[in-house]
């Protein structure tokens, strides 16, 4: 179709300038290298027939399309993976794969847009079943991460830790496992589906969260929760995937804002309920209680929960099909006879390295993700020395107060829900385009101002000639504005990578829960240090600010420059694994 200059030398060839068929090419060479070819006119027999070969030609090139980089750059990773020549054109390779897909018998896919087994067509009870679902296993996991902080001292007087760092880690330890379990359960989901890997780690938080119940020893506490933590990451590393495989992007929003919700609920509830079950009975209960809870999730989870990952669904529809047939070709579009089972699991163990390390997205909205994050954690850990020290309330009454953060983060769902899914529809009409991962960002920006402002009001009102009501209601500004902008960086991430959404999460998760592991750590010499909340105010309005406009510069930046189109070549080693 082009000259010499667009085609590599193999692919030019007497009867190879024009196309046999329009085919949708995913990238398209620069107009700066355009070239007509040298026809050779003596082909035809006359001049009606070369007339007609060109205007057949050309309407071939106009049909075909070339996405704009502002397009391009919102490719899905599995198109980022593929065969590209250095200066980013589809090669000829790439195109022979597109053919062969489209004229593959073999080939077992969906039967049409309506396919009942496609779970964006399963009826919205059994998609919000599956939704609720994920964000009960989400929200047992943060839960069951925060239920033990009332219950430190008392652990620490029986265990002898005396260390308050020690002491600390107990809790966050747990987050630490957090950070390591996505990478891991993520592209593990990818291989085997989600439903298999988010049971088998609940069994595994399941069984390691009892035994904490069983603790004799520091050292036993210690490893046990790291060891549920990694089991317990699982919902953290799934949900996204669950929700792009059962909503379409214009259904997304509420769906999104239930199952963002949940970690920020788990952890608002947990010291709530930990502090009234130590207060009345025994620590080791905390860890029982959220066992039996867990228990009847995971029922409901066998009895109702269905696969939602479409190769999955499709590769076992193949497999029926294969044994119905006897037919052993065919295939889904997402299987390769020549890679073996330890190929396809270690390429989907480095995928979420490769994404957090080359996608400029990724990175912007985890370290943002891991700041607010790490900001909750941390105010988390100042509620006892608040309202225990400052005010001087026993442990429950003092665990009530926790509930400022639950009314905040409700609140903030009543408002993000809502108001992004009508952005995104309004944005949507406004560019007459289906939808782009940055129509769910615009009210990040005006959540990110709450973070602040909440913070400060928590932070200069903690004091006992103030009434203990006013520092509740700047913990549940703060929390509002927290949830509001997970939501929306949540959102971007699921849009941004559909396919891969599980591993892209993961990737965000591991430096959102790093943070979270290590603010806590630091807690107790801000006590020692003065002023708890307002120190901690003081530090984030200016970090919080900056980070709202370092991430709308590394946007742009990153669309202007199509930085994730630049780092072909790293992505090329997922294809070399």
């Amino acid at each position: 179709m082009f000259g010499r200059k667009m085609w590599p030398k193999s692919d030019i060839g007497e009867g190879k300038y024009w196309p046999s068929r329009t085919k949708k090419i995913t990238r398209f060479p620069s107009f700066r290298n355009f070239e007509l070819p040298q026809i050779n006119f003596g082909h035809f027999p006359d001049s009606y027939n070369a007339g007609k070969f060109l205007n057949e030609s050309c309407q071939t090139f106009i049909k075909e399309e070339r996405p704009s980089d502002y397009d391009s750059e919102r490719q899905s990773f599995e198109r980022l993976t593929q065969n590209v020549d250095d200066d980013g054109r589809t090669s000829s390779q790439e195109l022979e794969q597109i053919e062969s897909i489209e004229e593959d018998p073999n080939l077992v896919t969906w039967i049409g847009d309506d396919d009942p087994e496609n779970p964006l067509n399963w009826p919205r009870r059994k998609r919000w079943t599956a939704t609720l679902i994920v964000a009960s296993f989400t929200f047992i996991s943060p839960l069951a991460s925060t239920m033990v902080a009332p219950a430190l001292g008392t652990i620490a007087t029986e265990f002898k830790i005396t260390n308050s760092m020690e002491q600390a880690l107990v809790m966050s330890i747990f987050l630490l496992a957090y950070a390591v379990g996505p990478f891991m359960l993520g592209p593990l989901s990818e291989v085997f589906g989600r439903v298999v890997v988010l049971q088998c780690a609940n069994l595994v938080f399941l069984i390691f969260n009892t035994t904490c119940g069983f603790a004799q020893s520091k050292t036993q506490m210690m490893v046990f929760r790291f060891l549920s933590g990694l089991g317990a990451s699982a919902p953290q590393a799934l949900g996204g995937g669950v929700l792009s495989d059962c909503w379409r992007a214009e259904e997304r929003g509420k769906a999104i804002a239930i199952y963002s919700l949940a970690p920020f609920l788990g952890p608002a509830i947990g010291p709530i309920a930990g502090g009234l079950i130590t207060q009345r009975t025994t620590w080791r209960w905390v860890f029982w209680g959220t066992s039996i809870v867990d228990v009847a999730i995971q029922i409901l989870a066998t009895l109702f929960l269905q696969e939602t990952y479409p190769p999955k669904i499709l590769a076992v529809r193949a497999k029926r099909l294969r044994k119905e047939t006897g037919n052993n070709a065919l295939h889904t579009k997402w299987q390769n006879p020549d890679h073996t089972l330890r190929h396809i699991l270690r390429k989907a163990l480095v995928r979420p390295f490769i994404m957090l390390f080359t996608q400029p997205t990724i990175q912007a909205l985890a370290l943002y993700r891991a700041y607010i994050y790490g900001l909750m954690y941390l105010v988390l850990s100042t509620f006892p020395m608040v309202f225990e020290d400052v005010y001087g309330m026993s442990i429950g009454d003092a665990s009530l107060n926790y509930l400022s953060l639950g009314v905040g983060f409700v609140i903030g769902l009543q408002i993000c829900a809502p108001i992004v899914d009508r952005i995104y529809t309004r944005l949507k009409t406004k560019y007459d385009h289906p939808g782009r991962p940055e129509f769910r960002i615009p009210l990040m920006l005006p959540g990110g101002l709450l973070v602040p402002i909440g913070l400060f009001i928590y932070g200069f009102t903690a004091r006992a000639s103030i009434h203990f009501i006013v520092p509740n209601i700047g913990a549940a500004i703060f929390a509002t504005g927290c949830i509001i902008s997970f939501q929306c960086a949540q959102a971007y991430v699921v849009d941004a990578y559909t396919t891969y959404a599980a591993s892209a999460t993961g990737a965000a998760a591991f430096v959102r829960t790093m943070a979270g592991f290590s603010f806590p750590l630091f807690a107790p010499k801000i006590d020692r240090a003065g002023d708890t909340g307002t120190d901690i105010a003081v530090e984030v309005w200016g970090e919080d600010e900056g980070e709202e406009y370092l991430l709308c510069w590394i946007r742009r930046r990153a669309r202007e420059d199509t930085g994730l189109l630049r780092c072909n070549t790293m992505l090329r080693l997922d294809d070399s694994l």
